[in-house]
């Protein structure tokens, strides 16, 4: 069991939203609270994921059979027997958080883990089931990664810059396109399961396309964000680079889009080692 919980959290992207919420409140808040940082930065760890891509695994029960990329790191296939034990141990090791994180915040911290938690839900249970809403699946996703950094804002309790504005538009943005390139390569066994996702609807070219536009939008918003923090903008390239190679894919090759998918994982390391910099020459500025 546990080992299906830890496959299904998908390990590999548990830095996506636990260092957004830290990078964002060490930044900002003044001073810094330490048990604030220490338990925000664990939940958006681990609890967070396993219950964001716990509740994906679950619903998603019937297109995974079809997908060949799960059942590894790229995501776990839960058989039955393991739904409910899933969706339990998303509740245990969540609520708990929750409650301390209300009492650490406030009101606009409330409003911001409330929308964020919405979205965790409502992006794979059924009725709401954003996933199946083009577009807005991408938009809900997305904010499943920007909350935590908008979150790590509210709990400093400092009014964000114009800069700030501009940086987080631009990692939404950078959210929507990866999300929409992602779906690419899930075309044939989203179809196959009666998915409705925004690259089964538009087409895997167009939504290509429009992955690699919103990566453009983000580096030049970013790089519209000042001085030192516009050099962000140069981390759109890699992602550009990764994207445009499948420009010219068909609905009927959109599996291979799983080829660029496994260097966008790796990308995202490299590129939050050239955020960590950034961070850090940034405060060296502002000092």
């Amino acid at each position: 069991m546990i080992r299906h919980l830890f496959v299904s959290s998908r390990p590999l992207s548990w830095i996506n939203t636990a260092y957004p919420f830290a990078l964002a409140y060490l930044l900002l808040a003044r001073p810094v609270d330490p048990l604030v940082l220490v338990i925000g930065t664990l939940f958006f760890l681990v609890p967070y994921n396993l219950a964001m891509y716990g509740i994906n695994d679950v619903f998603d029960y019937e297109s995974d059979l079809r997908n060949p990329r799960k059942g590894g790191v790229e995501g776990a296939v839960l058989a039955p027997a393991f739904h409910r034990p899933t969706l339990i141990a998303a509740a245990v090791t969540t609520v708990p958080f929750l409650v301390v994180l209300v009492l650490l915040g406030g009101w606009s911290s409330w409003l911001v883990l409330a929308i964020s938690m919405a979205a965790v839900v409502a992006y794979s249970a059924p009725v709401l089931r954003f996933k199946e809403r083009p577009v807005l699946d991408s938009v809900t996703s997305s904010t499943h990664f920007v909350s935590p950094a908008v979150y790590g804002v509210a709990l400093a309790g400092a009014a964000p810059t114009g800069s700030a504005v501009l940086l987080l538009v631009a990692f939404f943005c950078w959210g929507m396109a990866s999300h929409a390139f992602g779906a690419v390569q899930d075309i044939p066994a989203d179809r196959e399961a009666g998915i409705a996702s925004v690259a089964t609807v538009f087409g895997a070219r167009p939504t290509v396309v429009g992955a690699a536009a919103l990566y453009l939008i983000a580096g030049v918003l970013a790089g519209l964000s000042g001085w030192p923090t516009l050099l962000a903008g140069l981390l759109a390239i890699p992602y550009l680079l990764m994207v445009l190679p499948f420009a010219a894919i068909t609905d009927a090759t959109a599996e291979r889009a799983n080829r660029g998918w496994r260097r966008f994982l790796a990308i995202n390391y490299g590129a939050g080692f050239g955020v960590t910099v950034l961070a850090i020459v940034a405060s060296a500025v502002a000092a």
